[in-house]
């Protein structure tokens, strides 16, 4: 998107906003003598005359009302109320079967509508007239940020949060979604976002930031939404380069070499940051890095090749389990050598630790499954979903802090061949299937280089 266009947009989007503003105007007329305080029970009040609400005004003016309001309630209040769009805003049951009834005995129209109709509970509707309110959506996905920390000792919670997800699923459709690209020229409260929103390789300061973005040989693009213009949705960093990066390292250095787009063939993209809490499990990154792919193949011919360079955020975790269950085995042995502080640092010491973990590392990324056949770690489950084949294992490709406490210094590689993408998608959907290189299939014990079926694993939580 160009910066006319850019410009055209902010321009439609605040035109909108003055006028749902001065709906929100008229509407607070209308509700004059409200004193400002909120509770989940003044609050639950509030939706139920949003529902039954015919005007405009008044509906818009509610909406910002209600929003407000759980925007200043603490967090026993907010729990109430997100409790209080379970049970009593589900379908009623009698509704349902009257209408599933006759639509069994008359297949028209009129019944099916009916039965649609029943079925949706009226909380759907509640949520989307609070979405006429100016701010309405991103105040809707801070809400469901609120909620999913509840949903573990809340179980009734979990058909609000299904209403959620429907809704944002359709809300933040692809087609709604716009590309563009951050360089230095970037307005600085967006930059600021992607400084606060990084979640794989911190960026500690500004001149950090520049190196990421204003250098000829990087790029930087990131999803927005047109009721969140300023805000992004996902962000993807790329790196241009001769070859294939096996080290962060070494991408990030500040004394590396800038290299001309037009000498490069290789796209790494190093870092993939989900920004919205509130937009869990809503998918986007699949789509950004097909895109970015795309255009950057459009804009750099000599481009052709394509990689991640991934964290392992499980590794440690797992090969801690396994050290538990044969004390004498190589994990155990692995974890031995990495305890001390500063390991990677003494060549012996490493020299043994590499072959230990690499091969515990292919076990962890062919082998180690969770109950439902897909892989345990969470990057690696989105990667492959993709269509994405995992390429190699790079031994000390972080040793940052974080990088040697949840991996030992491991990093991956996947490369997104886009001939390939959409056959190892259908591999991997369809039968769980793992695309990987015959030199990661190598670091398996000899025994063990054919896919294991999957074994059981304790369930991790999904990361963007």
């Amino acid at each position: 998107m160009t910066t006319i266009e850019q410009r055209g947009e902010t321009k439609r989007m605040s035109m909108l906003q003055d006028m749902l503003s001065a709906l929100v105007s008229r509407g607070a007329r209308l509700m004059e003598g409200r004193d400002g305080t909120y509770s989940a029970e003044s609050l639950e009040a509030l939706c139920q005359a949003l529902l039954s609400s015919r005007g405009e005004a008044s509906g818009v003016a509610l909406a910002s009302e209600i929003l407000r309001g759980f925007d200043t309630l603490d967090a026993e209040g907010r729990r109430d109320f997100l409790i209080m769009l379970g049970e009593p805003y589900d379908p009623d049951p009698d509704r349902v079967e009257n209408a599933a009834a006759a639509y069994r005995e008359n297949h028209s129209n009129e019944a099916l509508a009916e039965l649609i109709a029943a079925t949706e509970p009226p909380r759907q509707e509640l949520l989307r007239r609070l979405n006429l309110a100016p701010g309405g959506t991103p105040a809707l996905v801070h809400m469901r940020e609120a909620l999913l920390p509840l949903l573990a000792d809340n179980p009734g919670l979990k058909r609000v949060d299904a209403d959620f997800g429907r809704l944002f699923s359709s809300w933040f459709n692809r087609g709604f979604l716009v590309l563009r690209h951050i360089d230095w020229e970037t307005p600085a409260h967006i930059l600021e976002k992607i400084i606060e929103y990084e979640a794989v390789h911190a960026i500690h300061t500004w001149d950090e930031l520049r190196r990421r973005v204003q250098p000829a040989d990087r790029r930087c693009f990131a999803f927005f939404h047109p009721s969140m213009p300023d805000d992004p949705l996902i962000f993807v960093e790329v790196a241009l380069s001769r070859e294939i990066p096996a080290s962060i390292q070494g991408l990030l250095s500040e004394d590396r070499e800038v290299l001309s787009p037009d000498k490069a063939t290789t796209a790494t993209f190093y870092s993939i940051s989900n920004c919205q809490t509130g937009l869990r499990g809503v998918s986007f990154g699949n789509f950004l890095i097909k895109q970015v792919a795309e255009d950057l193949a459009h804009e750099i011919p000599g481009l052709k090749t394509f990689v991640t360079l991934s964290p392992a955020p499980g590794l440690t975790r797992w090969i801690q389990a396994q050290a538990e269950e044969d004390p004498d085995g190589r994990a155990a042995q692995a974890l031995a050598l990495t305890a001390a502080d500063g390991w990677h640092l003494d060549e012996e010491v490493a020299g043994k630790a590499e072959p230990l973990i690499k091969g515990l590392a292919a076990e962890y990324y062919l082998n180690a499954k969770r109950s439902d056949g897909q892989p345990i770690d969470p990057v690696a489950r989105f990667h492959l979903g993709n269509g994405a084949m995992l390429r190699q294992i790079d031994w000390l490709g972080d040793t940052s802090p974080k990088g040697l406490s949840q991996s030992a210094g491991v990093m991956v590689n996947y490369l997104y061949d886009l001939g390939d993408v959409e056959a190892n998608h259908e591999a991997y959907a369809t039968r769980r299937e793992v695309k990987a290189a015959r030199a990661v299939r190598g670091l398996l014990p000899s025994g063990d280089r054919k896919a294991k079926k999957p074994e059981i694993e304790k369930k991790d939580k999904d990361t963007a």
